[in-house]
């Protein structure tokens, strides 16, 4: 009884008690900061999206895209998502590519003139396909691709036993690329976005 009504019985007690706080606190701040770094990693952007059908130029699509999103609302296949850092409308090819509508409801849609209309599909400059003949499998008789291209811009070389890409023809809506990660165990087929290309020209 005298010892537990001994104040300096209850100031060791409660120190005693508040150093064991502050280490447990301690060991999960250290935990915690342990797991920290790994969760906010940076991570990668990437820069192989495409833009919608009839996009101008991208500096003044910049200018003209409003991010309100009217574009990716009509679109019928979902093809059309947003730029996870300014918000603009981007496709990703090997995800869902454009479908190339005969009535192109995104361009329609567009009020701000960032997409113009276009007179027909064969117009559409959105990327252009390359071939990694290294991996290609078109020489073993794979032509899936050629056969979904909606343009014609692909065709099988059997001379050399390669595939061919007609630059004049594709539009670079993705198709080839889907195509090709469904079928095969590697991409051979990829779209270079339009934008990209322009800067390789400058």
């Amino acid at each position: 009884m005298i010892v537990t009504s001994d104040p300096t019985y209850g100031r060791r007690e409660f120190f005693k008690d508040s150093v064991v706080s502050v280490a447990k606190a301690a060991q999960e701040f250290s935990k915690h900061q342990a797991v920290v770094p790994e969760q906010s990693a940076p991570t990668s952007v990437r820069t192989d999206w495409l833009r919608p059908p009839g996009a101008v130029d991208e500096a003044l699509f910049l200018e003209r895209c409003t991010q309100c999103g009217d574009c990716a609302k009509v679109c019928p296949y979902g093809s059309i998502t947003f730029h996870p850092q300014n918000g603009t409308p981007v496709i990703f090819a090997d995800q869902m590519p454009c479908y190339l509508c005969e009535d192109v409801p995104c361009i329609a849609a567009c009020v701000t003139e960032a997409l113009l209309p276009v007179e027909g599909r064969g117009q559409i400059r959105m990327g252009l396909a390359s071939v990694s003949h290294r991996i290609c499998t078109a020489g073993q008789g794979c032509h899936a691709c050629a056969s979904k291209c909606p343009t014609d811009a692909l065709s099988m070389d059997f001379g050399t036993q390669r595939l061919v890409v007609a630059a004049e023809r594709c539009v670079g809506c993705g198709l080839c690329e889907q195509v090709c990660r469904t079928v095969n165990d590697r991409v051979a087929i990829r779209v270079t976005p339009f934008r990209l290309l322009a800067q390789t020209f400058l």
